[in-house]
């Protein structure tokens, strides 16, 4: 694995983001595409979650977002970030996305 640096950690921007819309990937069967409030401005963001969660259990949760990513296009939809999962390896995956354990507003930056 490689190492970074303490100051290239800083550039990180993690935020606290709440769901509000999750709808199936127009061109992807695993991909939901998810509009994400993180306090100032919504996000679309794609992410391989369909497998692991219904859409009605993700509205309105709150996650871990990284929002300084560069944009990047799959199958044919922008997404502006992304979310944090822990993912549990084995028979089968468990994947279980990071959240505030205590009600906090949308936009924290999380250190």
């Amino acid at each position: 694995m490689d190492e970074i640096s303490f100051e290239q950690w800083k550039k990180m921007d993690l935020r606290i983001g709440e769901i509000i819309e999750v709808e199936d990937h127009p061109s992807a069967d695993r991909l939901y595409v998810l509009k994400v409030n993180i306090g100032e401005e919504e996000r679309t963001l794609v992410a391989g979650l369909k497998e692991h969660y219904d859409k009605d259990e993700l509205v309105g949760k709150k996650i871990v977002v990284f929002i300084n990513l560069k944009p990047v296009e799959l199958r044919g939809v922008k997404s502006e970030g992304m979310v944090l999962a822990a993912v549990e390896e084995g028979d089968e995956e468990k994947v279980i996305l990071l959240s505030p354990e205590e009600e906090i507003a949308n936009g924290a930056r999380v250190r």
